[in-house]
Order: C-alpha cells, then structure tokens, then sequence
C-alpha cells in the first residue's frame, strides 16, 4: 500500500486531492476506515423492541454500557471500517465519576425541558475527506460529573426556562477540566495512527484514566451459525484483531499500560436478573469504578479490549498517548510516527489552503474548516432491516406481535447497511431524507464523489417503497419530507462540473448520474402527485414536511376539525420539485432528445400548479392573499368551507424556491421542447399568464419561471426584510415576529390552538417540543431563500432593486439582498469588533475563554433575536451550508460583526 505522506507536501495538487482520484482504483479504498461510529446507539428506533415505540425509556444510557447493541455501535471519538465491524474508539475516568466515560451523555426526550439534548462539550476541529487526518476535541471534567443534578433540574424547568446545562453546574469552574484531543494520521488506507492529547487545563495536578478501546460489533449472538471474531494479547504487548471478513489487524499501544479483555455482550444479570458467567461489556466499567478485577479475562482474549494508562499531568501540562491500528504487521510500529503524523497535518494544510485561497478572512477560513469537519465527522455506519428488526432473531426472545403492526410495519423491503451523512451523531443519529439533500450541496465541494452517492442511496430498491416514496427518518420511514433530492442533485451536479471544467472546459458534466437520479426521482414525483394530492387539484398536503410545529395544528395527525389543508409549502415544494426535474431533463436533452419529452411534462405540470394555488377548485380562493401580499395555507372543512391560516410563517415564504431561469441559448437546441411550449402558450394563455415573465427574455436574453409575479416577489420580499417581521439581524425566522404581540389563534370544540412569536426553544410540546419552527432562524431553509434570489437576481439583473430592510430607505439589487442575508447568517460564528461570536450570546465563557472560543459548534437552529444556538449542538450536517456561504462569490465580500 503506498504511503502517500511521501509526496511533496505544499505542491499545487496536495496528497489529499491525490488520493480522491486513486479512491476509485485503491483496494480497500481510502474511505474504508472512517470516522463511521455513532455517538448514541441506545434511544434509537432500531434498538426499540417495546411493545408500543417507546426507545427512549426501553434503551437508556444507563443500561447502554451493558447490553449489547444489535444494529449499531457507538462511542466517543471513534472510528471503523465501512462495515463496522471493527471499532476504535476512546475511553475516560476521572476517578470520581459513577460511570466509566464511554459515551457521551444527554437527556431523553422527557428528560429534558426542551425535549433530547447532549450535555456535553466536545468539537470536530479538522478532517480531510477520505479521513487521512481527523482531529476533535472532548472536555472533561476532572470532578465527578453531574449526571443526577442535570436530570433533575433540567425536569424542574419549565418550558419558558432555558435548558441547564453542563456550564450552569459548577463543574469547569476553575478550569478544572481536562482537554482531550484526538487525532488519527493515516499511512495507508488500512494503517491508522491515533493520538491522544491530554491536557490539564486546572490549576494542581490531576490523574486520569485513559482508556482506548478496540472491539468487534456483535454480529454473532443474533442468528445460527455465525462465526465470532477474535482479540488476542500478543507477548509484545500489541493485540491481534482476527475476524472471518476484514481479515488480521493488530493494534500497537506505546508502552507502560495494562490489556483489558471481554466480550461485547451483554450482562443479562445485571440488566434482567439472570444468572450468567462470562465477561460481559461492561467489564472495564466494573474492573475500574468498582474495582471488581473478576470481571476482565485473565487470559487476555475476547471480541473487546482496552489499553488502560493512568496518567498524571501538573496544572497545564499536555501528555500524549500514541496507537497504531494496521493490516499490515509492523516490526517497529511508531518508528515513523512523527513523519507520518506532521505529513498528514501538513497535506490536511495544503488541502484547505487551495480551497480557501480566495477567502482572504482568517476567522472565517477557521469557521469553515471546522464546518467542513463537522461534516465529514458526521458520517455514519447505519443498519436496520426492518422485517427482521420486527420479526426479532432467531437467537433472542421474540418480540411483542403488537409491533407487527406498529413503526415502519409498512416497510418490510427496508434494508439499511450503509455510510450516510449524519444529521447529529447523538442527536439525530440516523438519517434524514430532506437534511440529506443539504449535506449532499457542502459536501460536494469536498467530495462530490461522496455525495453523488448519498443521493443514489436512498433510491434503491431496498430503500425506496415501491410505490415510489423516499424514506424520510427511522422514527416514522412513511413521513413526508420536502421533495429536495432533484434540487440537491442538479447543484451537485453542477458545482461538480464547474470542478471538472478547470481542467477540461468541455467537459459536459457527470450525465450518468443525472441519468440515475432523474429514474428514482420519476417515481417519487408520480407518488406525491397520487397520494399527497387529495383532491387531486395540484394542491398539495404532505404533513409536517419537516417543519415540525410551525402550524396551528400537528399536521402529521389527523386534524381536529376534519379534512385537510391545502399547504402553501406542501404545493410550492412540488412547484419546485416539476422545476428542478424540467432543469435535469433538459440538460440530459441536449445529449438525448428523447429527454425532451419529460421536459415538457414538468413544465405542463408546474403551470398547473401555480394555477391552482390561485384558484383552488374554482372557487376564487387561492393560497395568495392580496391584500396581505402573503402566501397562506387553506384549511379545507368537511362541510367544503375554506378557512385561510392566516400564519405569517416561513410556509408564505417557500413559493420563493420554486424559481429557474432558461438561458435563450437553450431553446433552439431543443426544437421538440420549444415547439410544445409554444402550444402550450396558444392553447392555454390562462396558465401562461399566471407566471412571471415566463415568456418575456430578461436581463441577459434569459427567461423566467417563477410562482410570483413582480409585484408578488415584491410583495413577498417586503415582508420578508421588515425588522419587525422577519429579517432579524442574523437571518430569517421562521414565524413573523408580527406574532408575537398578535398571536394567531383557532378554536376547535372550546379549545383555543395558537401560533405566536417564539424566538428560541420551543414553549410547547407540539411535535416533541425538542425542535422548533416558531420564530427561529434555520440554516436551510435562508439557504435556499439565498439561492432563490440570486435565480431571480439572474433574471430581473441590477435593474431590479428592493428595499433592504423594509423601512430603510436604502435600496440593493436582489443579489446585493442574497449578500446581506450571507453575512447576517455568517455574523452567527464569526467574530464580531468585540471578539466574540453570537452564537454562544448566552455564555461568556464560551465566547471570551480563550481554551473555548475559537472551537464552533454549529447548532440545529438560531434565536430569531439574539442568533445564540439552540436545539442540537453538534448538527453540523445542515448548518454545515455555512461552509457553502463562506466560499467566495464572485461580488460578495464575507463581513463580520
């Protein structure tokens, strides 16, 4: 296997460009090994086998060191090969704490006040995307840490309390914690060097218990026959990890430590009252917190192993643990250690710095390095075969025949065994069909290759239904999410090809791939057409379509009141959807005509809808209300009354997505396409005029598809910059701040429902009350405003100006608007005059302690006031479009503060 930190480092093409193009040809590839290992396996929906869908209660953290997962692994700072079947990952004791620090700790959904949250600090510092260099960082504190005191506060709060966290608790008070880094350098792609530094951030000296750990994932107890891997000590001190498919690795540890062997099973004694001998999981918590030495095997064999240091520091000094985990056998294993180590630093340098070269901010270099780690950190091993997952194992109880006809009983064909991008490894530990599409847009400046296939995966047969819906997360595979895969794969598609064209400028682009997604795409258009149009009037329902409680009702439930809503958002994303397949299909036309064909389809089907969201069932009420200049949702009554939802909310916004402009070139290319336009324009002038300027060329000879009207976009735009509306100082809310002294309300049998202005954390319950669409600022969803507007901007060009913000007086083209809301979302993170980043607005710690302040986490969303995080911490995975937003744009200049 060749050693690519032989290269030279600092040249125009670094290593790390270097080994996206031998991937393809390398065996195993350079993605083999990664940074795959979940942060929490237990309270997922994969490991529920209760008999009503309760999997925060029936796996909790408590149990987690104990019994052994069935579909997954989890751990902190970890790593495995693409199958997980062998993991690495890091283990801690302060000597105070009741349990051993395998896993990070947070709340369950009931837990918390705020629903789930992770009370822990931890940060993806740096990564390179086929994971030759990985860098994060964990804080842990050196006194016992507070599990119980957080349970019990955070379920004293109420909803209008904010969530106590791990600060609030005392226990970094004087810098006593430890920082633990830890990084992985790789020779080959089976020979990874792993580095661990820690440092005593407190005043004295301190001792901690480190614990690094291998093991096998437990693939053996759950069926006949299966074959159990091994790991066994080796008289030089190394562990030998032998398993029937990846075959012999040996893990090297630097000398004065202690081998700890067990098995990853589980203690049936401890966890269901059982009788049992063996040396269970949770052995090394037991040999070191309850000194129990009979727990580990004395004979230094089993499928889970640790290297178990004690070390000691003085008050801010750094120790180093050093690891080699490798396929091939090495004589002298940390000989070249350091070369290796400074290489891989050094090529992750030369990486970063070609892409970054025209971003002359350094802070903002920092925030987006760090973002793209977050995501390349995010990734994760996923599996869940439903039908067994339901049915049970052979070699265990069988579960509850309730759940035959409960979750995802409706996907029997889904078989997930795969690598996906991560919404929040402890969060949101699975994948997220509508996130997916966003990871997929960053990722591709890193590694299109990566996220073509994210794309693909989630249109294959043994994860698409057959009748065509994507699945969207575990907790429910049937809910609707935004149609976004076709909006993702067409950036994708094009920002590869602008790649490409650097070198090639006729390149015409990955045609193939567009190919492969136009087919799974054609399927998931036809079932939202035949089943989330209940009327059939091209207006479209949907549910919560990943907005969680931004309506007056949870509109993944039956209503209260009977019948269905005609969804503002629901109608726009399909608008948008018929407008990204018309772009793949023409593209593919220019290269088979044959494509022209659908081409016309959708754009038929996109003046149908837009018609019908002026005019539902000819009854003169259409989603736009004139007299607001807004979009609303239409409640459709049993006894045919419609009632508009009048909800300033993010939902009166999305009709500005469904946006596409056609270059004049294009047209007579594709003679079929314009011949059957021009029909259409004849023969149903009616439709023609609902949309803007579709007709008329524009700025630059190009042409308009549009679901508002000038005046409408105006309108539209007018509300969405108004300070006391919408446009806060760091983005755009979700909810209207108009709501928050004019709550919009309905009652339903006596019971009065209401939508006011909620800036941060949820105040109700609604939809699991951990996230909340009521007022804050949410990556995105500004996203894809942004990229709407620089669309109309390439139409309307410099002529067209607006007032930004409302009331101002101060007028930009609509691209200079785009800039304005780029920098307000990258005033979040970057650091403002002072010094400090908004993000961490609640904290000072955070934003002036100089061992934290330049560490970002990128959480789920945003104060609508304040732009402090909230929600998730670590959700990288869409907020992660900050690292897109800080690209350089030709005409746009990145402002901090």
């Amino acid at each position: 296997m060749s050693h690519f930190y032989h290269g030279a480092v600092g040249s125009t093409k670094s290593a790390e460009n270097q080994m996206l193009k031998a991937d393809i040809a390398a065996q195993p590839s350079w993605r083999f090994w990664g940074p795959y290992v979940s942060e929490r396996q237990w309270g997922t929906v994969r490991e529920d086998y209760s008999t009503g869908g309760d999997a925060w209660n029936y796996l909790s953290h408590d149990q987690a060191r104990s019994q052994a997962y069935r579909w997954g692994e989890d751990g902190l700072a970890g790593i495995c090969d693409e199958e997980q079947r062998l993991c690495f990952a890091l283990a801690l004791w302060n000597g105070k704490d009741s349990i051993l620090k395998e896993r990070l700790f947070g709340l369950t959904n009931t837990e918390g006040n705020h629903g789930e949250d992770v009370k822990e600090y931890y940060y993806y510092l740096d990564a390179t995307p086929y994971h030759s260099y990985l860098r994060m960082l964990y804080k842990y504190p050196q006194d016992g840490y507070p599990y119980a005191l957080l349970v019990q506060e955070n379920r004293r709060r109420g909803l209008q309390d904010n969530e106590y966290e791990l600060i609030d608790t005392g226990v970094l008070d004087g810098n006593r914690y430890w920082d633990v880094f830890v990084e992985y350098f790789k020779a080959a792609s089976d020979d990874i060097l792993a580095q661990i530094s820690i440092c005593n951030r407190g005043p004295e000296p301190a001792t901690l218990h480190v614990l690094p750990q291998l093991w096998f994932r437990n693939t053996w107890s759950w069926a006949e026959p299966s074959e159990k891997p091994s790991l066994v000590a080796q008289s030089d001190g190394s562990i030998v990890a032998q398993h029937a498919s990846l075959g012999t690795y040996y893990l090297y540890a630097e000398p004065k430590h202690e081998l700890l062997f067990c098995e990853n099973e589980t203690n049936v004694e401890r966890l269901y009252g059982v009788k049992a001998n063996g040396y269970f999981k949770d052995a090394f918590h037991e040999y070191l917190v309850h000194g129990d030495h009979g727990a580990v095997n004395s004979l230094k064999r089993g499928t889970k192993a640790g290297v178990h240091y004690v070390l000691e520091a003085a008050g801010g000094e750094t120790v180093r643990i050093r690891l080699r985990l490798s396929a091939p056998r090495q004589s002298q294993p940390f000989a070249d250690f350091a070369d290796v180590a400074q290489a891989c630093v050094r090529e992750a340098d030369a990486y970063y710095g070609k892409l970054q070269q025209d971003q002359p901010n350094q802070d903002a270099r920092l925030v987006q390095r760090q973002a793209f780690a977050g995501m390349i950190w995010s990734k994760q091993f996923y599996c869940y075969d439903v039908r067994t997952w339901l049915n049970g194992d052979p070699r265990q109880p069988e579960p509850p025949t309730a759940r035959r006809h409960g979750r995802n009983s409706e996907w029997m064909h889904f078989n997930a065994c795969n690598i996906f991008s991560i919404p929040d490894k402890w969060e949101y530990p699975w994948f997220a069909a509508w996130d997916l599409a966003f990871h997929a847009l960053t990722m591709a400046l890193i590694d299109a290759d990566f996220a073509k296939q994210q794309l693909l995966q989630l249109g294959e047969p043994w994860y698409m239904h057959p009748n065509g819906q994507m699945p969207a997360y575990e907790w429910n595979l049937g809910d609707a999410n935004p149609p976004l895969q076709a909006w993702a794969a067409w950036r994708v598609f094009e920002i590869d090809r602008k790649r490409r064209r650097q070198t090639d400028p006729d390149e015409p682009g990955d045609v193939d791939f567009l190919k492969r997604i136009l087919e799974r795409q054609l399927l998931t258009f036809t079932w939202w057409v035949n089943r989330k149009d209940a009327g059939g009037r091209n207006l479209f329902q949907g549910g919560f379509l990943g907005l969680d409680n931004i309506g007056v009702f949870d509109r993944s439930d039956p209503l209260p009141t009977g019948g269905c809503i005609s969804q503002a958002d629901g109608t726009s994303w399909m608008a948008m959807f018929a407008l990204n397949l018309l772009k793949i299909s023409l593209e593919l036309a220019e290269h088979d005509h044959v494509y022209e064909d659908l081409a016309i389809k959708f754009f038929e089907h996109f003046l149908y809808i837009a018609q019908a969201m002026t005019n539902i069932g000819s009854q003169g009420i259409g989603l736009w209300d004139e007299e607001d200049g807004f979009y609303y949702s239409v409640l459709n009554l049993p006894d045919g009354q419609m009632v508009p939802l009048k909800i300033r909310s993010m939902v009166g916004l999305t009709p500005l997505f469904a946006v596409e402009t056609l270059d004049s070139t294009l047209l007579p290319k594709l003679p079929m396409f314009a011949q059957r336009m021009e029909w259409f324009l004849n023969t149903r002038p009616d439709l023609a005029g609902l949309v803007s300027h579709w007709n008329v060329p524009g700025a630059g000879e190009r042409r308009l598809l549009s679901l508002l009207r000038g005046h409408r976009m105006k309108a539209v735009l007018r509300r969405m910059l108004d300070p006391e509306e919408f446009l806060a100082d760091y983005g755009v809310r979700s909810v209207s701040r108009y709501h928050k002294a004019r709550p919009y309300s309905y009652w339903v049998d006596g019971r009065e429902l209401k939508v006011d202005y909620e800036p941060s954390e949820s105040r109700s319950r609604l939809f699991g009350g951990n996230s909340n669409w009521r007022g804050p600022i949410w990556f995105p969803v500004n996203f894809l405003i942004i990229e709407s507007l620089q669309k109309f901007h390439h139409y309307y060009g410099d002529g067209f100006k607006i007032e930004c913000p409302t009331g101002s007086n101060r007028y930009l083209t609509i691209d200079q608007v785009a800039e304005e809301l780029t920098n307000r979302l990258a005033r979040i993170f970057l650091k403002n005059p002072a010094g400090q980043r908004q993000v961490y607005a609640l904290y000072p710690k955070l934003q002036q302690d100089p061992q934290f302040r330049d560490y970002v986490n990128f959480y789920e969303y945003y104060d609508g006031d304040t732009g402090r995080g909230v929600g998730a911490s670590n959700q990288t995975g869409w907020t992660g479009l900050i690292a897109k937003l800080l690209q350089p744009r030709a005409g746009y200049s990145v402002r901090s503060g």
